[in-house]
């Protein structure tokens, strides 16, 4: 089987942009023929290669910064480039990951070459445009913007079962949807990359202005942290109003607690400026080995967010032994055991708040009860293995393309 997919975001600093990257380079490790196929200005973060054989990248015939969001773009593909790229490739199947304009030549290419087409839903493009605009009738035109773009998919990857069944309430046959298996690279994000002795761990966050001990009166330092898009759909304002609490308590208790904030995006600076006397360190964007050294040196992550279909840094967190603390909404909530590999809170309101303050305060002050659910959750996330991940994704491919109906598929 030979299998296209076509992608908006491939050197793009984001759980996607990684998912995408990993696919292509388990193909490749298998012997598969698997083409990546976008169009972007943007270079590769230095975790990624510039070059494989099977990524293909023609010129944007435009191309500019999103408003806001200088990490992302806005592109006008190369449409008839893409288009002859793809006939010469003859696919057997063709999988659109992005709704982008990249995406939308994908869906062109399956029609002109008569082939099936499959796509994921990785963001929840509606939950983000509620969050930035609030406006009802903006949610509703995203959704349907959503419905048409992927009606004339023969299969529908989602990331949880959650977003599954948001996606059966947004028209879609249930039939078509499938829970894509969750799998990271477990190589790449390991307990092993805990620096160990104190000593040790103490040299690793001098490198770090603000996340290392600097005469703190003998209390413990214990750093929370957090990586993604500096954004307000990640929910960050619900961490910006309960940090300083967090952190009063914390100091109550003998502990200094800090909030590492690794990533950027629009929201930085008002949230930089917010906690700049509350334990906030702020390091931008980090990539492959320091990032997996700076999760496994820290001691619980925070992902407030609502809208992630499967929060795919989450699962890294885990993986490197970190106790972590999502929402009970989305699709984190699925990859974590509330209680065992972390704590799964409600969001909405006063009372959840007051809740985020106090139990996050207290698995803070619990050093024993953090490193208890930190091995939980290295053990947990263990055997969700990108090759596991990727051998389900390609073999859905392959029955669409025998013509096995998602029944046959899992008898």
């Amino acid at each position: 089987m030979r299998l296209c997919l076509f992608t908006d975001t491939l050197n793009d600093i984001n759980g996607v942009s990684r998912f995408i990257r990993n696919v292509g380079h388990q193909a490749a490790l298998a012997g598969l023929e698997m083409h990546l196929v976008t169009s972007t200005r943007f270079e590769p973060p230095a975790s990624f290669s510039k070059s494989e054989p099977y990524i293909h990248n023609p010129r944007p015939r435009y191309a500019r910064a999103m408003p806001g969001y200088p990490q992302l773009e806005i592109v006008v593909p190369p449409r008839r480039a893409l288009l002859s790229l793809a006939k010469r490739l003859r696919p057997d199947v063709i999988h659109v990951s992005t709704p982008g304009p990249v995406g939308m030549v994908g869906r062109a290419a399956a029609k002109a070459l008569g082939v099936p087409m499959l796509g994921t839903y990785h963001t929840d493009f509606p939950a983000y445009i509620d969050h930035l605009f609030g406006d009802a009738t903006f949610t509703l035109m995203t959704s349907g913007a959503m419905r048409r773009f992927y009606r004339p998919f023969a299969r529908l990857f989602t990331r949880s079962a959650d977003y599954g069944e948001a996606l059966v309430r947004m028209g879609f046959p249930r039939g078509h949807i499938i829970r894509l298996r969750p799998g990271i690279d477990t190589d790449a994000f390991s307990t092993r990359f805990a620096a160990g002795e104190e000593g040790a761990r103490r040299a690793f966050w001098s490198a770090y202005p603000g996340a290392a001990p600097r005469g703190d009166g003998g209390r413990v330092i214990v750093r929370a942290i957090f990586v993604g898009r500096v954004s307000v759909e990640k929910n960050l304002p619900l961490v910006t109003r309960i940090w300083p609490r967090v952190r009063e308590i914390a100091l109550a208790r003998g502990f200094d607690a800090r909030l590492l904030v690794v990533g950027d995006g629009p929201y930085r600076a008002t949230m930089e400026h917010a906690l700049a006397s509350h334990g906030g360190v702020f390091l931008g964007f980090k990539h492959g080995e320091e990032l997996s050294r700076l999760y496994a040196n820290s001691d619980l992550f925070l992902f407030p967010s609502t809208t992630d279909t499967l929060g795919q840094v989450v699962m890294e967190a885990q993986c490197t032994g970190l106790p972590v603390v999502v929402t009970d909404q989305g699709g984190p909530s699925e990859v974590v055991d509330d209680g065992a590999t972390g704590l799964v809170l409600p969001v909405g309101g006063h009372a959840s708040e007051q809740r985020w303050v106090r139990e996050v305060a207290d698995l803070i002050a619990d050093p024993a009860r953090r490193r208890a659910m930190g091995a939980s959750a290295a053990k947990k996330i263990e055997p969700m293995s990108i090759r596991a991940s990727f051998e389900h994704f390609w073999a859905e491919h392959e029955r669409v393309v025998l013509g096995l109906n998602p029944a046959e598929a899992r008898a």
